[in-house]
């Protein structure tokens, strides 16, 4: 059985769907499971005509900012909104990491029977880099251990923006850009410690180069340019890596300035 799995950071869910993108992106690709970032609403806030989803939000105590959410054909096994407690409470930023997590609505992890999926939204390191601490001393590393947690009971699919491009492949300037949010020498080495971890970055699986980016800044047509970054990722379990048939990135999906990402698994390779 192929199972596709779609990410996409929509940067505010209701103006995807009000601006017509959303519906006839689902219809069109039909993922069986969908991870959203960035969606900056409440569920009561819009009603999403998706009869055929289970909907699991993890929206901000903040109106109209961060929040994560899945839509899933097949429902899910158990779904935690955040770290859990139990985990969160072994580091001493306990406080501060519940609070990204929780109040920003920055993570939810959904059982499957063969695997777990997180979404994640990772927090931005800013553009005067007062997030960088946060980010490399407290959010990566927790947010690895709680993946390699998770991993000792089934495979982890991770995905969401990561707001990291790992390489200099991954944006189409590096140089100028180098020390800056997004391509820092720590975000960039907290990504890759998720590799050495035996993480499998899936669209690198297939498509090598740069050229392939998920964000592209609204300004200075660079979209149309092609000026962007590869910042939303999905990454797998090395042991899903046979799995994993196809990694796309869907550059041709309009109404954010994102775009989604998928793969397509073999369910009966795991």
């Amino acid at each position: 059985m192929l199972l596709k799995l779609h990410s996409w950071n929509v940067n505010g869910i209701r103006a995807v769907v009000r601006k017509g993108f959303f519906l006839p992106y689902v219809k069109k690709y039909r993922p069986d499971i969908l991870c959203l970032q960035e969606t900056k609403a409440q569920r009561g806030q819009i009603e999403i005509d998706l009869p055929e989803y289970h909907e699991y939000w993890h929206s901000a105590v903040k109106k109209g900012y961060a929040g994560t959410a899945i839509f899933s054909r097949i429902e899910p096994l158990s779904v935690v909104n955040g770290f859990p407690k139990s985990f969160a409470k072994r580091y001493k930023f306990a406080d501060e990491l519940e609070r990204n997590a929780e109040e920003e609505g920055r993570l939810i992890t959904a059982e499957f029977e063969k695997f777990f999926v997180v979404t994640v939204y990772t927090p931005n390191a800013k553009d005067d880099l007062s997030r960088l601490k946060l980010r490399y001393e407290h959010w990566d590393p927790a947010f690895l251990a709680y993946c390699k947690k998770l991993e000792k009971k089934k495979p982890v699919i991770f995905c969401g923006d990561l707001n990291v491009a790992h390489t200099e492949l991954d944006l189409a300037n590096p140089k100028p850009n180098r020390g800056k949010k997004g391509f820092t020498d720590e975000e960039r080495e907290g990504f890759q410690r998720f590799i050495d971890a035996g993480f499998v970055d899936t669209f690198r699986m297939f498509k090598q180069g740069n050229g392939y980016y998920t964000w592209w800044s609204p300004f200075t047509n660079a979209r149309e340019r092609n000026v962007g970054w590869r910042i939303d990722y999905i990454l797998v379990s090395a042991s899903l890596r046979d799995a994993v048939k196809k990694a796309e990135i869907h550059s041709e999906v309009m109404g954010s300035d994102h775009c989604p990402v998928s793969i397509t698994l073999d369910t009966t390779r795991i």
